[in-house]
């Protein structure tokens, strides 16, 4: 079984900012497998079929750990069988990134996750929503929109985060690792 975990925060007021492009994925890779969001039996959204559960959680993105551990209880699945989709400020925007465990980050949503579940063996999607914008405070950063003109960027991201975990869930998280993480180039090195 397969869970895939798209954080954000709920409501109208969020849905345009930058903190909800683990939702955004979500919702895209959903509308492309012909899936639909249903009430779950705890706070979260989901859409199921056969061996495949994408999950959203409707608490706010610092208690998406409480979601989790729902959905964790309920289906009896393992933290190595999630892969957590969301948005990191210490990315540039149109980078992904898998992983297969790891800390926090500085992220409020996988810090709840972490102490939820009690474990960091979760695989993860970072996508970078770093830009040249000014990003302190991070807490306001990310409760903003991205501008009109970084947002044929946010599109492709969320078309190659949704062939990112196609991969995935064929080809397991390493493989996807070496597939879909480019490597950060450092000033004067690969150039």
């Amino acid at each position: 079984m397969h869970i895939l975990v798209g954080l954000g925060n709920p409501g109208r007021k969020y849905s345009d900012t930058k903190h909800n492009f683990g939702f955004w994925v979500l919702n895209r890779f959903t509308e492309k497998r012909s899936l639909t969001f249903q009430a779950g039996k705890g706070d979260y959204l989901l859409a199921k079929k056969g061996d495949l559960i994408c999950i959203k959680p409707t608490s706010f993105m610092n208690n998406s750990g409480i979601s989790i551990l729902d959905v964790k209880q309920f289906f009896k699945v393992e933290p190595n069988q999630l892969l957590v989709v969301y948005d990191d400020i210490d990315l540039p925007l149109g980078t992904l990134r898998f992983r297969d465990g790891g800390g926090t980050g500085g992220h409020k949503g996988i810090e709840s996750i972490i102490y939820q579940i009690q474990s960091e063996n979760f695989n993860r999607l970072r996508i970078g929503i770093a830009t040249e914008d000014e990003m302190r405070p991070a807490e306001k950063y990310v409760l903003n929109p991205f501008r009109d003109g970084q947002k044929e960027i946010v599109n492709d991201m969320i078309e190659k985060a949704c062939e990112g975990i196609e991969y995935y869930l064929s080809h397991g998280i390493k493989e996807t690792m070496n597939q879909f993480n480019e490597k950060t180039k450092k000033k004067g090195v690969d150039e």
